[in-house]
Order: structure tokens, then sequence, then C-alpha cells
């Protein structure tokens, strides 16, 4: 960008009142929400379609873990009443297909730049707006939103030789459109995370052997995938109004197909508790976690609920080496939690190996495979199911610079500190929908999104009707929200694992629990804030 505002190819900049940064779920509905209010909206988008999550993770069995009658937008009733889900869960395909569909139904296309990446994105305290360098030109706007997604940079870990294997090699997060044929091939996945739960299984049915190199053990619980029955899906059209209601008084977002258990998992008789835990398991879903109050609050109650799963794994997998070293020691559901379509069974498989790499970790990569404490392990393809840097990651590739040009990797250095995980101090007219310090990951993402998405908007119209310039945090409630975040999670269970929700999983990164637990309390403060004449924000 030159002095003059000129972008450095010669071509005017692209002048908008909102510049949004991804076209996924967030950023659709953000555009839909806001050009609905009047406001000239752009959406810069580095993928050729919609979609975001959907787009990019095309993985074999790629499937959404919240049930398809709740995993959709709620702003429209009329599109809940036109869609139809075919699956309990929707696979990969049938949400970008819903995805596509909503961009279609209300004309977003000619507002999404498809194929932008931004390279660089700078505040200028004399203009009060937004500069967003592109590899296809440059954007001006008063206001900024990032939508980019919470799980949208993948990770990709380095290991000597790496570039020397001599077949091809995959990420779940960047897997290729027009998909891939393990037919006859030796294939090696690296991971057993979510993605490889899902993967692993799909890919020893079609390849010739399958060799999984395991770090850490996950738990998995049946999702217990099925045809969505006709009744069911009309049963909830009937009634999406009141259940979208309750949905938002839960603590992830979603209802559960039974009810939440009141009472204490250490306090039940060894009869009362395997019936409850087995009924859990038969019907699948996150419905497991939610049989007692407990199991994310208390080690006792929580190591109870492990070993029931641990006692799964040893009854499901014939092999007792292999059940052994597919057995998780530490605490359930301190992670994102994982449901599977036969995962643990898929290891009973004669053509499939598991290699565990928790105390001899992989050596490096050669030409011809995996290279364990001196063993070459012979894969004709390679695939890495090693996650995303969550959260951050993307935000922080993007060169962002707030007042006085501070860097936001600076400011993210020691952690990422937002206020509401909606803003962030010294990054003026900067919105970040699910952003850290708010519930997102640990919620049904969709209603988290349109909760911000609907705030982020009231909060426009209100600067507009006010004649402000600017919208920030102040650096102290910035301060006291990250120590509140880490306050509520320091009651539960979730920072007694090194997970990605600490950015536990990138080399480096510094440890701080990121995602805030408890959906209904956070939507209060929000509201709240905003009516107190957005309490903790500087407008000017």
């Amino acid at each position: 960008m030159s002095s003059d505002g000129v972008d450095l190819n010669g071509a005017e900049p692209s002048v908008h009142d909102v510049v949004v940064v991804g076209a996924g779920f967030a950023g659709m509905y953000m555009l839909h929400k806001l050009r609905g209010l009047g406001f000239d909206v752009a959406v810069v988008e580095r993928a050729s379609g919609v979609g975001g999550t959907w787009y990019w993770n095309r993985y074999p069995g790629a499937r959404c873990d919240v049930e398809s009658m709740q995993y959709s937008y709620s702003f429209d009733p009329e599109l809940e009443q036109e869609w139809e889900w075919s699956e309990r869960y929707s696979g990969q395909p049938e949400i970008l297909r819903y995805a596509n569909h909503v961009a279609d139904r209300y004309d977003l296309r000619r507002d999404i730049r498809f194929e932008t990446t931004v390279t660089q994105v700078d505040w200028d305290d004399a203009d009060n707006q937004w500069r967003l360098q592109t590899d296809r030109g440059t954007y001006l706007a008063r206001f900024m939103v990032m939508a980019t997604g919470c799980l949208s940079t993948a990770n990709v870990p380095h290991f000597d030789g790496a570039e020397t294997f001599e077949g091809p090699t995959y990420h779940t997060g960047r897997w290729p459109h027009e998909g891939v044929d393990f037919s006859g091939l030796s294939v090696g996945v690296i991971g057993t995370g979510s993605s490889a739960i899902q993967a692993i299984p799909v890919i020893a049915d079609e390849c010739l052997e399958l060799t999984v190199f395991q770090r850490t053990p996950n738990y998995s619980v049946p999702a217990r995938n099925e045809p969505l029955d006709a009744s069911d899906q009309a049963d909830w059209k009937a009634n999406y109004r009141e259940r979208r209601a309750r949905m938002l008084t839960q603590q992830a977002a979603m209802v559960q197909r039974l009810p939440d258990g009141e009472d204490l998992a250490k306090e039940a008789s060894a009869t009362e508790f395997d019936e409850r835990m087995q009924e859990r398991w038969d019907v699948g879903g996150f419905t497991f976690y939610r049989a007692y109050s407990d199991i994310g609050l208390d080690a006792e109650s929580n190591g109870r609920v492990a070993e029931f799963v641990r006692g799964k794994i040893a009854g499901i997998v014939d092999d007792p080496e292999t059940a052994a070293k597919l057995t998780p020691h530490n605490t359930i559901a301190c992670k994102r939690p994982c449901l599977d379509t036969n995962y643990y069974e898929t290891f009973n498989l004669s053509h499939v190996h598991l290699v565990d790499v928790s105390e001899t970790p992989i050596d490096r990569i050669s030409a011809a495979g995996v290279v364990v404490d001196g063993q070459e392990y012979p894969v004709d393809a390679l695939v890495y199911a090693t996650g995303f840097d969550a959260m951050t990651g993307t935000l922080l590739r993007m060169n962002v610079t707030g007042r006085e040009g501070a860097r936001l990797a600076d400011h993210w250095d020691a952690g990422p500190r937002t206020y509401l995980g909606l803003g962030v101090a010294g990054f003026p007219n900067m919105f970040t929908v699910s952003g850290p310090g708010s519930p997102s990951v640990l919620t049904n993402m969709i209603p988290s999104i349109e909760q911000h998405v609907d705030w982020i908007a009231r909060c426009l119209v209100d600067l507009r009707e006010r004649g402000a310039a600017t919208i920030e945090p102040e650096a102290d409630a910035e301060a006291y929200w990250v120590d509140y975040v880490n306050a509520v999670a320091n009651l539960t269970l979730f920072p007694t694992c090194n997970s990605w929700y600490l950015g536990a999983n990138i080399p480096g990164k510094t440890r701080v629990f990121m995602p805030l637990p408890g959906f209904p309390p956070y939507v209060e403060i929000c509201e709240d804030v905003a009516s107190d004449n957005y309490r903790g924000f500087a407008l000017a």
C-alpha cells in the first residue's frame, strides 16, 4: 500500500463498511445479517467455495459429531423446513451441499471474493479504518470481522526426511477434492485424534494394508449413526422453535437424546452406574458424557466413567496387546470427545496394524515409509491426521497490526487475550467470531456462531445510530476476561489434559486454556455487556 492509498499493483482499493474474512458458516451468516441491515459488506475467502471446515475437510469418513437436526442455522424458519437431512450425523458432502444451498438461497456469492488470501492486515490510526492486503488486491473497511474458524490451519508436524518420501502424502484438513483411491495400497496414518478415528475405519475398508502410528490413545464412544427417520425429522421440524430455545439453555448448545443426569457418578451403586452408562453407550453420541452431573468436574467420578470405556475397549479389541495400546489412562472428555463408527473394531482386522510411538517417537520419514526405533514400516501413501493450530493459528498468520503498529502476534505471545472472545484491546473495530475466550469449540458451533454474529450486528447498528467511530475492548476488561476464563476452566477437569484446547499439539505454543466452558452463562454476560452501554469497551 502506498502513502496515497493506492494498492501496490496500481489498482484502487475496494472500499466497504465491513470486510469479513472467511466464508464458512460464520462468514456466510455475517454477510447475510449485515447486508440485511444496510451495510456494504465484502467477504474474502481463500477457498474456491463456501463451507469453511466442510470445504477443506473431505477426508474419508468426515462427519459432524452434532446431530443433523441441530447442526444447522436457526435464523430462518423457512430454511429449517425446506432442507432435508438424510442421516443422524451428516457427512461432509451433505453439510457442504447445505452450505452451498444457503449461499444460493440468499445470493451470497456476489459479495464473496473467492481464492483470495489475506497477507497483511493493518489498522490506520489516522483514518480509523482497516487495510487488508490480499494476494488479489487491497480492501479498506471501517470494520473487520474475523470469521476464520477455530480449526482452519492444518498442523503439519516436522519429521526428518519427510520431503524424501516417494509416495503421495495427505493431511486430513487439506484433502484433495477429487478424492483418493487407496485400493491395493499400503497406507500409513500418523495420528489417532478425532479425524483419524473417523478416517481409519473407512481407509481400512479400502486399502491393502494399514499401519497406524499412535502417540496418544483417545477415548471414543459409538456415534450410532443411522439413516434419519422421516418421522423423527418431521417431529423436529414441528417443534423447532421450542427445541432451538432449549438448545440455548444447554451447556454445549445442544439437546441430548436422554435427559442429563443430575446426580453424582461417584455416589451411584455399581449396578445403577453400569446400567446407566450402558444405556448411554447403546444410544450413542454425546449423551454418554451427560449421564452424571460431575463427569467433567470431579476426578473420582471421571475416573469411574473412564474405566467403563477402558472395559469396552478391552472387550472389543481381540488382541490384548493392541487393546492395551489403544487404552487411554488420562482424564476422559478433557479433550474434544470423539464419536466413532467401528473404530476399535477396525484393529481386529488382519491387515490393520498399530505402532505405538509414545515412548519411541518416529525417527524419520524415509523414501519408502516411516522409521520408528530403527525399524522401517513401508507404506505406499502417508496420511497426516495431526489436527490443527486451533483457534489462533489462522489469525496469527495474517500479520495483523493494531494501534501504533502493535502486532497481534506480540499481544498474544503469552497466549490469546480477548474480551468476551469478541474483540482484542488495541485492535479497534475488529471482531472475532468464536474467538478465544468464548465457548466456541466446547459447543454446537452453529448456535455459538449465530449468537456472536447477532451480537456483532447489534453492536454495529448501535455504533451507526450513535455516530461512534470506533469500539475496542479496554485493557482492564480484557485482562479480567482472561482471568475469568481461566478461573472457570480451573473449576473443571479440562486443563488436566495436554489437548489442542491448550495449544499443546503445537510445539512452542503457549499453553493457555482457550475456550470458555458454559454456553448459557456466557450468552447472559454478552447481553448484559451490550445492554450496559457496552461495558468494558471504549467507544470513540
